[in-house]
């Protein structure tokens, strides 16, 4: 197990050196037993603290932040009455300063003293939380060992970004009450951090010595210098040579093009991940990030070529994990970008039991009516509605050789003529490519490849990111367009 941290210790460690402000007041119990009362003066006695949790606020990398931190020392990291009222004031005072909130909570969960009284209060604190995020603010979770019962499920699981102590006990149900109720030990592997980030549950298991660093970078990605944006240059397009449409599909098929993990590691300027859906499910055919090109911020979503293989293509869960960036893009007021780079969506028993058509629609219908800024963009093929399902965009960019089809032109010709031998006549006739769609009105820019990005990807990722970034700063200084506006690029079509 790991080593227990007090909330102080974790406050030295995250905060700015004698920058800690706290916001507490004594605690109202009302009246007590006594018993109760003296259980409480033990508590106080054996944590140092006056409560469960401490509030603040203090200066991170000399940025200032609102802070929850749980002592468990105190009464197993138990949540009262008067714990839920510390809370609750401390993240309503946050929203009212307008500063991102970090919680790192361990408990034990409701405080069995107060019984109900207490189990109530999970949902003044869920209302809090919602109400700072509604707000626009960030809410940035580490969840230390142990965290179960009313905490995880509140404030403990609301997190725009939520990662974890490594070897943390983290789950809903205790495996002590569990054992007493069944009669059986729950099983060992099951509630901790690493379990939890395997399923799609957390974004990260991280040691506490690391907090401060990705807090940091997560938080510059949110809360961007708005002031910069206009000094971010719009570079002059090249010029795209007019070639043949099978040409261009079977260069974007090259193994050794880049995809959305060369992109980053060229042309972003910081890349936090996160994982999964935060529901219990992830895809590694999408790669889901803050990330920032240049100065500007993005919430990214990228179809991950290399994470779809035969036997595990791009799944319903993949669109799910994208919707979670959607929302997240729509709360926190960040451009959105997308990229799409598929050879298709899943056609399996398992796709169509999770839902996948359901899902592409539902992409489209979050994408085009989203409340935040939106970048699409075509990196590589771009395969039926597992592709569509990210298009949907205030603006479209697309790579040279990008195409974009309702089917792979074999599976066009098999339709059409019963072979596959008459594909590149069919990607003609369907006006698949990115300039055919640039002269339709559904792609606004084409990036050239010189003259492919698999023999220059370096040079043409850092030629895209520099097109991204002023794709975005336009955007997030213009705002989200109308939904309306944003269908009508295919009325050319």
């Amino acid at each position: 197990m790991p080593t227990r941290l007090t909330a102080r210790d974790l406050i030295d460690l995250v905060l700015d050196e004698d920058s800690w402000v706290s916001w507490d007041s004594t605690p109202a119990y009302g009246d007590i037993s006594e018993s109760y009362a003296a259980e409480l003066a033990a508590a106080r006695e054996k944590a140092g603290t006056d409560e469960s949790v401490l509030t603040g606020e203090g200066l991170m990398r000399g940025r200032r932040v609102a802070v929850l931190v749980g002592e468990f020392g105190f009464l197993a990291g138990s949540i009262g009455r008067a714990t839920a009222d510390r809370l609750v004031a401390a993240i309503s005072h946050a929203t009212e300063e307008g500063l991102p909130l970090l919680a790192a909570p361990i408990s034990g969960g409701t405080r069995m003293q107060e019984g109900t009284p207490a189990f109530v209060q999970m949902v003044r604190i869920a209302e809090a939380v919602m109400a700072h995020r509604r707000a626009g603010l960030p809410y940035l979770v580490y969840l230390r060992h142990p965290t179960t019962g009313g905490v995880m499920a509140s404030w403990g699981s609301l997190g725009h970004v939520t990662v974890a102590e490594p070897g943390a006990l983290v789950g809903f149900l205790g495996p002590r009450v569990y054992q007493a109720l069944y009669g059986e030990a729950f099983p060992e592997d099951v509630q901790t951090s690493e379990n939890l980030y395997a399923r799609g549950i957390i974004d990260a298991v991280v040691a506490p010595e690391d907090i401060p660093d990705i807090l940091d970078r997560a938080l510059t990605c949110m809360l961007p210098d708005r002031g910069a944006l206009a000094a971010v240059p719009d570079p002059v397009d090249d010029p795209v040579p007019d070639v043949d449409t099978w040409e261009a599909v079977t260069r974007s098929r090259d193994p050794e093009r880049p995809g959305v993990r060369r992109l980053l590691k060229y042309a972003a300027t910081d890349v936090v991940p996160l994982n999964g859906t935060g529901q219990g499910e992830s895809d590694p055919g999408l790669l889901i990030a803050l990330v920032r090109f240049g100065d500007v911020p993005c919430v990214f979503l990228g179809q991950d070529r290399r994470g779809q293989t035969a036997a595990h293509p791009l799944g319903p869960e993949a669109l799910r994990e994208a919707r979670r960036g959607m929302r997240l893009a729509s709360e926190l007021g960040l451009p959105l970008l997308t990229v799409i780079d598929t050879a298709g969506a899943a056609l399996s028993v398992n796709a169509e039991n999770g839902g996948l058509a359901g899902e592409i629609a539902r992409c489209l219908g979050d994408l085009v009516t989203l409340d935040a800024p939106t970048l699409s963009l075509m990196l590589g093929e771009g395969n039926g509605g597992g592709a569509l399902a990210l298009l949907p965009a205030d603006r479209v960019v697309a790579a040279q050789h990008a195409w974009l089809s309702p089917l792979p032109p074999e599976g066009a010709s098999a339709i059409v003529h019963r072979d596959i031998d008459h594909a590149p006549e069919m990607a003609r006739a369907q006006r698949v490519r990115a300039l055919d769609l640039h002269a339709l009105g559904v792609v606004d820019r084409v990036v050239a490849e010189k003259p492919d990005a698999a023999t220059e990807p370096e040079e043409f990722c850092r030629r895209m990111g520099a097109v991204l970034a002023a794709e975005l700063a336009g955007l997030l200084t213009r705002g989200p367009g109308a939904p309306a506006d944003r269908a009508a690029r295919y009325l050319g079509g």
